[in-house]
Order: structure tokens, then C-alpha cells, then sequence
């Protein structure tokens, strides 16, 4: 994360953001599985599949979308070249619209976006900065301050602390809006994806790269 500007850091934050808040959605609705968190899937999968009972399908199921929403995000960031990143948040944000108006797409749609997001941010084709999952994340942040701590570089740790932060904010938000909220909540998060689509785009237009 540290070879990109602070500007992608910005854009980094701001989807961790919208992973905690729809894995909150998620998470609320199924019933403690989650829709963007697939170690914490398997996990479940691996339970469910000793003690019997339907979670294990569950979980197998939501696996299975989530990898097809990073397929289909491989396929999208070939096709958009220099427009990778503006498409792919157009097409996150129609499946977060489609899960918040549609209640019998709404898992569905949601681990499709979940899968989906994290060809943001690719460098010769494998993901750079996982925006829906934290544990490497958490790694290079303790790294970093113990990299600051013992004479390196005293600045490494931020972009992490900023990634996780992000992801904290959006997953409070949910936890906070998910009961009081009048319309189904995945609206706003819908909302959030195609302001960030727009923004994106309208870098990409000026400078001719994102």
C-alpha cells in the first residue's frame, strides 16, 4: 500500500469503509455469517460440515459468489483498461442496488459486490491493497510500528491504520443505522459507490490515469 499516493490511500479507506458496513448488513441478516469476510466463511463451513445442520450450504454458498464477484471483477478490469476503477464502482453500486431493492437478491448480490470490489486495486493482475479483509492488513500495521519503534521508517504503519480505521467506521455505521434506518440500509451503500464511481471518473478524465 505504500508504493500508491495518498490520494488511491483515500480511495482505499473509503471502500474498507463500505466492506465493514455491508459485512454488518450481512452479518445481522444471516445470522453471524458474513458476506465480504470468507476466512470467517470457511471457518463456519468447516464447523457446519462436522456438527450437520444447513450453515454449511450457507456458507458454501456465499463462497461461491464471492468468487465469482472477483472473477467477474477480473473480467470487467480487462475489459475497462484505464477505466478499470470507475467501472468496477459503477457495477459494485448496481449490485448494492439490486440487493437493497430486490429482498430475494440481497445476500446474493451483496458477497457478488464483496467479490467483486477487490479488483479496485490490482498490479499485474493479482490484487494489491485487500479492501474487504483486514488480517494482512493488521500484519503490516503491527509490522510498521514495530518497524517505527526500532529506527525505520516512522510513517509506514499509516496507510494500514487508515485501511482498518476505514473498515471500523463503515462497520459502525451499519451496526448504528441497520434498526433505526427507514429504508433498507445497502441504499446509502449504494449511494456511497457511485459518488465514489463518479469522483474516480472524474480523475481519470483529467489525468488520463487513477
Amino acid at each position: 500500500m505504500k508504493r500508491y499516493d495518498p490520494h488511491h490511500w483515500l480511495l482505499a479507506a473509503g471502500l474498507s469503509a463500505l466492506a465493514g458496513y455491508v459485512d454488518v448488513i450481512g452479518f445481522l441478516r444471516l445470522g453471524g455469517l458474513f458476506v465480504s469476510f470468507m476466512s470467517g466463511n470457511s471457518t463456519r463451513l468447516a464447523v457446519g460440515m462436522a456438527q450437520g445442520g444447513t450453515v454449511a450450504a450457507c456458507a458454501a454458498g456465499i463462497i461461491a459468489l464471492f468468487v465469482a464477484g472477483a472473477a467477474l471483477g477480473a473480467i470487467v478490469a480487462r475489459i475497462a483498461g484505464q477505466w478499470r476503477k470507475p467501472a468496477l464502482l459503477g457495477l459494485v453500486a448496481a449490485l448494492l442496488a439490486l440487493a437493497a431493492g430486490v429482498t430475494g437478491l440481497s445476500v446474493p448480490m451483496m458477497a457478488l459486490a464483496m467479490g467483486t470490489i477487490n479488483a479496485i486495486f490490482l498490479r499485474d493482475g493479482e490484487v494489491s491493497i485487500g479492501v474487504t479483509y483486514m488480517t494482512g492488513t493488521l500484519v503490516k500495521l503491527g509490522q510498521g510500528i514495530g518497524n517505527a519503534l526500532t529506527g525505520g521508517d516512522r510513517t509506514g504503519w499509516l496507510p494500514y491504520m487508515l485501511l482498518w480505521a476505514g473498515l471500523m467506521t463503515g462497520a459502525l455505521l451499519a451496526a448504528f443505522l441497520q434498526p433505526t434506518l427507514s429504508v433498507d440500509p445497502l441504499w446509502p451503500a449504494a449511494a456511497w459507490t457511485l459518488l465514489l464511481a463518479l469522483v474516480v471518473a472524474i480523475r481519470v478524465r483529467r489525468s488520463g490515469r487513477v
